[in-house]
């Protein structure tokens, strides 16, 4: 059996970028976060993803200022961990994922919480003016807030706080939406998230690729 489909990958990347330009009402967003916006659309499929997507005012300026000075990217999952694009990260930016580190197990169990919430205990000596990316665990998202409300001075200087699920996803999103310690967020409220559009919003961020569609 034959398909007809597009197969220049040229091709599908143009009318793929064409399309978000045409069904997404990019001018809801500032000028600033309209290519994060993109990418995050192109990653998830959905171009009413831009219904339930929040960010402060200061999201763009402070997570581009931290990584082009060096900052960290803390992040809650290996997957977003591993769609970073290194070659491409301004200032060879470390990024760190502490979801293998052996300490977890004892750790969670002495919080009463999560593996990947106990990680983000062990982010506190990365955590101050780092970005921040969570695509996946809600525990992560609420200790991170916890962290910081009882220790200012270890503010990260911008969170993506984008967590998928069912059970404390939207609730997570929202907290940091509503955060009164100062802390640059961008979100996507609701259910939806995950690692790729995570992923998506980072790399948009590094500079990774200039075109928007």
């Amino acid at each position: 059996m034959s398909y007809d489909y597009i197969k220049d990958g040229a091709e599908i990347y143009r009318q793929s970028f064409a399309t978000i330009a045409a069904e997404a009402d990019l001018d809801k967003v500032p000028e600033g976060l309209r290519a994060v916006a993109v990418r995050m659309i192109h990653a998830s499929g959905q171009v009413d993803l831009l219904d339930d997507l929040a960010w402060s005012e200061g999201l763009a300026p402070a997570a581009t200022t931290a990584l082009q000075q060096g900052a960290p990217i803390l992040c809650d999952s290996r997957m977003v961990a591993s769609g970073i694009i290194r070659s491409r990260l301004p200032r060879d930016n470390h990024i760190l994922c502490l979801l293998g580190d052996p300490r977890l197990y004892d750790l969670a169990a002495r919080l009463g919480t999560t593996k990947t919430a106990a990680a983000v205990e062990l982010w506190r000596p990365h955590l101050a003016g780092a970005v921040v990316a969570i695509g996946n665990a809600p525990t992560a998202l609420f200790h991170l807030l916890e962290i910081v409300e009882e220790d200012p001075e270890l503010a990260p200087a911008a969170v993506l706080g984008i967590p998928v699920g069912f059970i404390g996803a939207a609730e997570s999103k929202r907290a940091l939406a509503d955060n009164t310690l100062g802390l640059d967020y961008l979100v996507v409220h609701g259910r939806r998230g995950g690692s790729a559009v995570t992923v998506a919003a980072v790399n948009a961020l590094c500079g990774t690729d200039g075109r928007t569609g």
